[in-house]
């Protein structure tokens, strides 16, 4: 089997998902424009597929009083410092610095502006081909 994709259930899943595909390149592959206001994302390899919506019968998450370890999403980046300048620049906030681990790999956490955590990774040597 595999995984078709990830559900996260947001406030403003229209907005996030235009967020989404204007500053981590994600394109919106399925929506649903009334209720639940789904919407499927692909990222840039068609590989991995993200459902953002607003489900009344549960409650949103608080995402800012989440500690990122508990829940984030990752993103693959070949230069870590300009993607995490430019997500800054458009709403995204820092948890702290980059770092490095000991494999050599570059985390930097963020937040979203609607304050779900999201990793910027630059592995040094990838986790799959």
């Amino acid at each position: 089997m595999n995984i078709e994709h990830v559900a996260i259930n947001v406030a403003d899943p229209v907005a996030m998902a235009k967020w989404y595909v204007a500053h981590l390149g994600m394109r919106v592959v399925r929506s649903v424009e009334s209720q639940t206001f789904t919407h499927f994302l692909a990222d840039e390899t068609d590989r991995v597929v993200i459902e953002m919506y607003h489900h009344a019968a549960a409650g949103v998450p608080d995402y800012f009083a989440m500690n990122p370890l508990v829940l984030h999403i990752a993103f693959r980046t070949a230069d870590m410092k300009a993607a995490r300048e430019r997500l800054l620049a458009a709403g995204a906030t820092a948890v702290g610095d980059v770092a490095v681990t000991p494999a050599g790999d570059e985390l930097a956490m963020l937040r979203d502006p609607w304050g779900v955590p999201l990793q910027l990774v630059r592995r040094a040597r990838p986790l799959l081909d």
